[in-house]
């Protein structure tokens, strides 16, 4: 993590809001979050401003999220936050800045669905309307949204270490998730929209069930499956039949074979990021992320 060397205070913010969008100058600012690319700050009840201040490309990003994500709110049935204004790089802070909407919820490593049908088929609801084929132009995924077999090597290598740190359980049935989905047949349809980064602490929740979701920094065109992992991410037991049950179209058998690896990719990244006790550390990612692996253990049982 490469942090921004100026200090992110309310009032740089109130400066920043002041100096170039003086009409919402009187709206007052809070801290919302810090998440792993941007810090989150609230500006009224309605809005918020997205500041890079973690990781070098994300000022990429955040330009990426003002071009796309207004054309794709308006077909999705869950809120998402939607650029409202664009932040220039200045003096005063050197980088891009989004204001957003906000979007009201907990983060659901923080308050789990516990009305699993409910969530099952509002997360189906969610990613049946994002996945649609991406127009010419689309971005590229980072490291996700292509061929399972690339994350291959890596892979390896995480679960050899997360298993000699102790950090998983039973690394031969992990394993075994593993091979069958990086050798299931590689996606041939159209490259979709797809989030690409859905995690816990990236889809909110009230009332038991999901109400939102953030952090589009990886939107991208790609394979499905990647974003289908979220069903053994982010359900609670006995849900994940009601979600395949629910999403369209219906899910043939090689994605859900690849949609099981992304999903162990996602659970030992989680897992690692969970257990990690320097600054970026998360340890609410832990838990959920060694659930998932259990979930998905009982696939192959």
């Amino acid at each position: 993590m490469t942090h921004v060397e100026i200090e992110i205070t309310a009032e740089l913010v109130r400066d920043l809001v002041r100096d170039q969008h003086p009409d919402l100058a009187d709206h007052p600012v809070r801290l919302g979050a810090r998440g792993w690319d941007n810090q989150l700050w609230r500006l009224g009840d309605d809005l918020a401003v997205r500041l890079p201040w973690a990781t070098r490309d994300s000022d990429a990003l955040l330009r990426k999220e003002r071009t796309w994500v207004p054309m794709l709110a308006p077909h999705l049935p869950l809120p998402i936050p939607v650029p409202q204004r664009f932040g220039e790089p200045s003096e005063r802070f050197p980088r891009p800045w989004l204001i957003t909407t906000w979007v009201p919820g907990t983060p659901a490593d923080r308050t789990p669905v516990t009305r699993a049908a409910d969530a099952a088929e509002s997360l189906a609801a969610f990613l049946t309307a994002f996945h649609q084929p991406a127009p010419d132009g689309a971005p590229a995924g980072r490291d996700r949204g292509g061929p399972l077999a690339d994350r291959a090597e890596g892979v390896a290598k995480g679960l050899a270490s997360a298993a000699e740190r102790g950090l998983i359980r039973d690394l031969d049935a992990v394993n075994a998730v593993w091979r069958d989905a990086v050798t299931a047949p590689e996606w041939t349809g159209p490259a979709l929209w797809i989030h690409a980064d859905l995690h816990p602490a990236n889809v909110l929740t009230a009332d038991g069930s999901f109400c939102g979701v953030i952090d589009f920094g990886d939107l991208c065109a790609g394979d499905p499956a990647c974003d289908l992992a979220a069903a053994w991410i982010l359900l609670p037991d006995g849900a994940i039949d009601r979600f395949h049950t629910a999403y369209q179209p219906t899910l043939d058998t090689a994605t859900l074979r690849r949609a099981r690896g992304w999903a162990v990719w996602r659970a030992l990244g989680c897992i690692f990021i969970g257990n990690d006790g320097g600054p970026g550390g998360k340890p609410t990612w832990g838990p959920p992320a060694n659930a998932s692996l259990q979930r998905l253990i009982a696939t192959i049982r």
